[in-house]
């Protein structure tokens, strides 16, 4: 029941976090940010929350920074809309992760440029 719980707040937080901090949160350090895993601690004191950073290393290392300093007013809003009993802690880390991701933009590309000259196959066939 415990880990079931864990799990649906962990949902939950990372579901507000990205709202927030993708449409409320006004500081120019935060560059493109995305919210990728949560895992609230079974006691629901600590939460670690994993975030997908674009950029290069600086404006990477510049958004974690302003995020990691954000943290108190984003509780307090997670707070004030999930109304949980004992609200987590947050600590932020990136998302280490990054390879597979530039895999599947490797692969959607592929996938891209090989659709107009399968479709002009497809015209002369019919033709």
């Amino acid at each position: 029941m415990e880990a079931h719980r864990a799990q649906r707040v962990s949902e939950a937080i990372r579901e507000e976090l990205s709202e927030i901090i993708g449409f409320e949160l006004s500081d120019p350090r935060i560059g493109s940010v995305d919210v990728t895993e949560v895992f609230v601690s079974p006691d629901m004191r600590q939460a670690r929350v994993r975030l997908h950073l674009a950029g290069d290393e600086k404006s990477r290392a510049e958004s974690l920074l302003a995020v990691a300093g954000a943290r108190h007013y984003l509780r307090r809003e997670l707070a004030s809309r999930l109304r949980l009993y004992r609200m987590p802690e947050l600590h932020f880390e990136p998302d280490q992760e990054t390879g597979g991701v530039a895999r599947v933009e490797q692969l959607l590309k592929r996938a891209r440029k090989g659709r107009p000259r399968a479709a002009a196959e497809e015209k002369s066939s019919l033709e």
